[in-house]
């Protein structure tokens, strides 16, 4: 483990420590914290800390089924809160997690192999949680399998014209493809944990789960051959996953959402938010296994490059929203315009600019985008601004709607509090155990690289 720490900060090899290049060495990094290192106190101390989040969600929710959705701060004119909010923030990071791993495979940038595992495992348990805000938000709950065809004994179709409906089939098609995704790319290492596991129950299990790989020749053409085909797939249904959710709003005829600009709008606000949570993830798994060695410096200066190219297109955007609101001239937009920068929400509405726009300017310089503290504060500000953009989309034009008469703010509650930050806490319970399961950095693409780069 000091072998480990004590790698080098700025190594002789871009993405591997110039000390730890060898096929072997690769593999003990990775595969030893899993199979012969315990669980050391970092992991048990957020194990027990995001228990409490866990309880606290799973409280806030059969309060919720008890007592109904007027628990939460929403009214007859701000119907959406919270919840509607968090769903479109976690789907967001969930679409970039896949979206991420997918056009880097695709493109060939070999950084990738040191970041995409936790990428696409963000994206499973990012988009399991974020399918549970609209089926609490359904007011009827037990009744959310109205969203799928099914036999007509009810006399009773789904209202195919409803947003909620293209919701349920953008979040199971792509939990179903991530979840495939992510297994077939973890099928080699797999095969490896089986090979180096001492238990008897972790041969069985690891055996299992690889399927049979053998690593021969046959195996690796037909597994090149399906993973960058489904990297293909994964690059449009991702951008048609998240196009459907910014048609949630862009369908309706409320000031502010009609806009052309939200489908694409939505995709470039998942890949970035997706890519500051990968930032964050990639520097806990660097400090709590130890993994300095293969994750290096130069991955967050690449990391880093793309938050900044994000956050300038994202500022683009902002800025076609208020022009078109100008230009169009419709006094309903102009108002809510005005009311974006001057009203009740304004301060937070600052915030989000300076969060999204402004913060990640720092990135220009390289030093700040080859200090890990750095890049994680930036890539926390962005999550934070990327969930003020959500919430303040629906605040603010349902609270400035068309009719004056039906202004009205929305407060929130003890449990909308609870149901925003208890997911967290389930999020980094789930990714806990994810860490202490299977390997978190995939080592055939690793050593793939070693060998490409001639350092073996």
């Amino acid at each position: 483990m000091s072998v480990i720490a004590s790698a080098p900060a700025n190594p002789a090899h871009p993405w591997i420590a110039a000390d730890h290049a060898s096929y072997g060495q690769v593999t003990a990094v990775i595969a030893d914290p899993v199979l012969l290192r315990p669980a050391g106190w970092r992991w048990w101390v957020a194990l027990a800390a995001s228990s409490v989040f866990v309880f606290a969600t799973v409280v806030a929710i059969c309060v919720l089924f008890t007592e109904g959705i007027g628990v939460w701060g929403v009214n007859s004119t701000v119907v959406w809160g919270y919840a509607i909010a968090s769903y479109v923030w976690w789907i967001a990071i969930g679409s970039g997690g896949t979206l991420i791993s997918a056009m880097l495979l695709i493109t060939r940038q070999r950084w990738r192999a040191s970041v995409n595992r936790f990428a696409e495992t963000m994206t499973i348990f990012a988009v399991s949680i974020s399918g549970l805000f609209p089926i609490l938000h359904l007011g009827r709950p037990q009744y959310f399998y109205w969203l799928a065809p099914y036999p007509n004994t009810m006399l009773l179709w789904p209202q195919w014209r409803s947003a909620l409906v293209w919701d349920f089939w953008a979040i199971v098609s792509y939990l179903l493809f991530s979840i495939l995704f992510f297994y077939i790319g973890l099928l080699p290492d797999l095969a490896t944990m089986r090979d180096r596991a001492t238990s008897v129950p972790g041969q069985v299990i690891y055996g299992a789960l690889a399927l049979g790989w053998r690593g021969s020749a046959h195996h690796w053409r037909c597994y090149e051959t399906f993973q960058i085909t489904l990297a293909a797939l994964a690059v449009p249904l991702v951008v048609s996953v998240h196009s459907i959710v910014g048609l949630d709003f862009a369908a309706s005829l409320m000031p502010g959402w009609q806009e052309t600009i939200f489908p694409p709008y939505f995709v470039v606000g998942a890949l970035f938010s997706g890519f500051a949570s990968v930032a964050i993830l990639t520097a806990l798994v660097r400090w709590g296994l130890r993994l300095e060695a293969v994750i290096t410096i130069h991955h967050f200066n690449a990391m880093a490059k793309i938050l900044l190219l994000a956050s300038i297109v994202m500022t683009c955007s902002y800025a076609t929203e208020w022009f078109m609101a100008w230009y169009a001239a419709a006094a309903a937009d102009r108002s809510l315009l005005a009311f974006l920068f001057t009203g009740s929400y304004a301060p937070l509405y600052w915030m989000q600019l300076s969060f999204n726009c402004l913060l990640p300017q720092a990135l220009w310089f390289p030093r700040v985008r080859r200090s890990v503290p750095c890049v994680v504060l930036i890539a926390i500000g962005i999550n934070i601004g990327m969930w003020l953009e959500r919430i303040l989309i629906i605040w603010n034009t349902l609270s400035h709607g068309y009719a004056v008469s039906l202004w009205r703010l929305f407060y929130p509650t003890l449990w909308d509090w609870t149901l925003l930050f208890g997911p967290v806490g389930l999020f980094v319970f789930f990714f806990l155990c994810f860490v202490r399961l299977v390997p978190a950095v995939p080592m055939n693409e690793l050593r793939k690289l070693c060998r490409e780069e001639h350092v073996a």
